[in-house]
């Protein structure tokens, strides 16, 4: 490959680049579909019970071509009981990407907070909430977390 074009591509896959942040948004749907293996969302809410903790997902919206989730681990007991890192995402399974839409800001990832507009001014806001997405979704994986097959949650039999 000449030198110009090997440069070009090395360029626009930088990182806090357009071309860049599209790349960290595919890999977090890989990584979001390896934890969720049915994209189509068979539940509302479930759980899974890693090496060290439990992982929530709640299903917030629901729309053709985009699922938006909550995906957190709670810390705490009673009034104290947080959540952290507390992100909501939506998959975009037409395109296949995963965006971390917003951290909330009573996360210690405060830096992170808000969904911003989306124009060039916002590439060095997207970024960071996204690689914290793709890492954290990789430190779920690692931990043995999974919400599919025999992880789905079961519906209790409705009493009479």
């Amino acid at each position: 490959m000449p030198t110009l074009q090997r440069n070009h591509w090395l360029a626009a896959a930088q990182p806090r680049s357009f071309t860049g942040l599209m790349g960290l948004y595919e890999s977090n749907y890989r990584r979001f579909e390896r934890l969720v293996p049915e994209l189509d969302l068979p539940f509302e809410t479930a759980e899974s019970h890693g090496a060290d903790d439990t992982l929530y997902l709640r299903v917030v919206e629901r729309c053709r071509y985009t699922t938006t989730v909550h995906l957190t681990y709670w810390f705490g007991e009673g009034e104290a009981r947080h959540p952290d890192p507390d992100l909501l995402l939506r998959v975009y399974q037409d395109a296949q990407l995963a965006e971390a839409i917003s951290c909330d800001a009573r996360s210690r990832y405060v830096a992170l907070a808000g969904v911003p507009q989306i124009d060039e001014d916002v590439l060095a806001t997207q970024w960071p909430r996204n690689l914290l997405l793709n890492k954290w979704l990789a430190y779920c994986l690692a931990q043995g977390h999974g919400f599919g097959g025999a992880n789905r949650p079961r519906q209790r039999p409705q009493k009479a």
